[in-house]
C-alpha cells in the first residue's frame, strides 16, 4: 500500500510572501477586507493579521491553492487588460457564462475553489483568444 505523502509545509518566509501576494491583490482590486477574508475563506481576524504583515501561522492545502489561483487571475488580469479593467474586472457584473450577472469577485466567494479554477481558465482562455 502507498504510504500518504506528508503534507509539505512552507518555511515561515515563504508563508510571509504567499499572503503578501494575496493581501496586494486584493488591494489592487480594491475589495473589501470581509470579501478578502471571504475569498481566501479566513476569519476578518486573521485576514486583518494578513494585511497588516502580521499574519504567523501555516497554509494549508486549501489556502496554499487559494493563494496560488488568486496570483494567477491577478497575473492573467495584468496581462490581458491594459488600464483600470485589470484591477476593476473583479468587481464588475458581468452577464456571461459563467457568471450570469454576478461579478466574478462574488462567483468566487460563493463558489470556492471550483469556481476561482473557472475564473483562472477563463481569464487564461481570452489570454489565448479562445
Amino acid at each position: 500500500m502507498l504510504a500518504l505523502r506528508e503534507f509539505q509545509k512552507h518555511s515561515p518566509e515563504e508563508v510571509a510572501v504567499i499572503v503578501e501576494a494575496v493581501a496586494r491583490a486584493a488591494e489592487h482590486w480594491h475589495i473589501t477586507n470581509i470579501q478578502a477574508a471571504a475569498l481566501f475563506d479566513v476569519p476578518i481576524a486573521t485576514w486583518n493579521r494578513i494585511r497588516a504583515g502580521q499574519f504567523r501561522g501555516i497554509l494549508d492545502h486549501d489556502k496554499t491553492m487559494r493563494a496560488s489561483l488568486i496570483v494567477g487571475i491577478f497575473k492573467g488580469l495584468r496581462l490581458l487588460f491594459n488600464g483600470p479593467l485589470q484591477n476593476d474586472w473583479p468587481r464588475l457584473p458581468n452577464k456571461g457564462n459563467p457568471y450570469l450577472g454576478q461579478s466574478p469577485l462574488d462567483y468566487m466567494i460563493s463558489g470556492g475553489i471550483p469556481a476561482m479554477m473557472k475564473v483562472r481558465m477563463h481569464i487564461d482562455a481570452l489570454r489565448s483568444g479562445m
